[in-house]
């Protein structure tokens, strides 16, 4: 396979980031193998949409390469049909494309270099456009609070698209004070799509049962819009990775909806070992 195309240094601009990525960038590629394993022969149009997509490959800690999620998704086993990639860094465009110009798919790929939040809505008319039915895996993986609720509902306005979404535990707890003193809407309120944050704010001292609140809320916006979750308290936590630093702060969540059960069982099986092969979710 192409230098570009492998998680190798090929001399294009990478992003860096600690272990935590590696740890994420783990449980996406187990859900797309599994997803695409098990559905290139029940479904003929098969898309891939990374609102955020970065460069196409990552340093950890400056050294070890890996590749990020757009090569991930491009290189698995059992391509998607079709793949949308997002990015606002023109640097980070500029790389991905020619890392994707190296590929086999290539002329399956739509790169866009913008805001996700507006081109959003041109790659939801892209795909329903093509008047043929289609299962769609999205990946959301915001550095910070800048993907807004309203992109998440165009989304699942598409019938059958399953989402992996980065929730920022750790930016919502650094943030949320100042958001909750500001009578303006935050970038929290266009987060969660809701001002019920604020009220969950003000009853929850306690930072704990803080995150567990905002997450549930999360969570039942995406119940509001059609996807199935069944909240069983911890195990449902557990469903959704917690991930850390070196010093065990928890940096964020990934967090899975989809509208079919077979897509949890799925996801079920993605997390059930995490990088180092150990078991540890009762699951």
């Amino acid at each position: 396979m192409d230098k570009f195309l492998l998680p190798v240094d090929d001399d294009l601009p990478m992003n860096n980031w600690g272990q935590w990525t590696e740890i994420k960038l783990f449980y996406l590629e187990r859900y797309i193998n599994i997803f695409e394993t098990s559905m290139k022969d029940k479904w003929s149009t098969r898309n891939y949409i990374d609102l955020l997509a970065g460069s196409g490959k990552n340093t950890i800690n400056n050294s070890k390469v890996i590749l990020g999620s757009p090569l991930i998704a491009l290189t698995t086993p059992y391509p998607f049909t079709h793949y949308y990639f997002v990015d606002i860094d023109k640097k980070n465009i500029n790389s991905l494309i020619t890392r994707c110009n190296h590929s086999q798919y290539n002329i399956n790929v739509n790169i866009y270099w913008e805001d996700c939040n507006i081109i959003v809505d041109q790659i939801i008319n892209s795909i329903k456009s093509s008047n043929v039915n289609s299962l769609n895996l999205a990946f959301l993986d915001p550095r910070g609070l800048e993907l807004q609720w309203n992109t998440i509902k165009k989304l699942a306005s598409t019938p059958k698209m399953d989402l992996i979404i980065y929730y920022p535990q750790m930016g919502l707890t650094r943030y949320i004070k100042t958001a909750y003193q500001s009578d303006a809407p935050t970038s929290v309120d266009n987060f969660f799509g809701t001002d019920e944050w604020r009220n969950i704010y003000q009853q929850c001292q306690n930072r704990s049962i803080l995150n567990a609140e905002l997450i549930n809320l999360y969570r039942k916006q995406l119940q509001n819009i059609g996807y199935k979750y069944i909240f069983q308290g911890n195990e449902d936590l557990q469903s959704s990775p917690l991930i850390t630093n070196t010093k065990r702060n928890p940096l964020y969540r990934l967090i899975f909806a989809s509208k079919h059960t077979l897509g949890h069982d799925f996801w079920k099986k993605a997390i059930l070992k995490d990088p180092y092969g150990q078991r540890h979710f009762d699951l």
